[in-house]
């Protein structure tokens, strides 16, 4: 029995189709992980440079805030529908 990896098929190939999509998504919502990530830490970044009296415009702080939060909840959300779609597939019978 011949050992397959991921990107590989049978034949050498590389994989397309089913599997292809799952490597791309796991890419696609991990790049996503860092920006929100990346944002997050830009706005706590500012937040101590106006608290240590920093050159930063207060409503630059706030907008970038609340970028970072509204970037975390939607992530939240995200992965919650994730979970709740990996459950569902869990549930079925074959």
């Amino acid at each position: 029995m011949r050992n397959v990896s991921s990107s590989q098929g049978l034949n050498g190939k590389p994989v397309e189709g089913p599997a292809k999509a799952t490597n791309d998504f796991a890419k696609l919502i991990l790049g996503k992980f860092d920006e929100v990530n990346t944002m997050q830490t830009g706005a706590d970044d500012m937040v101590n440079q106006m608290l240590t009296g920093g050159d930063v415009n207060q409503a630059e702080v706030l907008t970038a805030v609340q970028k970072a939060d509204l970037a975390f909840r939607m992530m939240l959300q995200v992965r919650n529908k994730l979970i709740e779609a990996y459950r569902e597939l869990q549930q079925i019978q074959i």
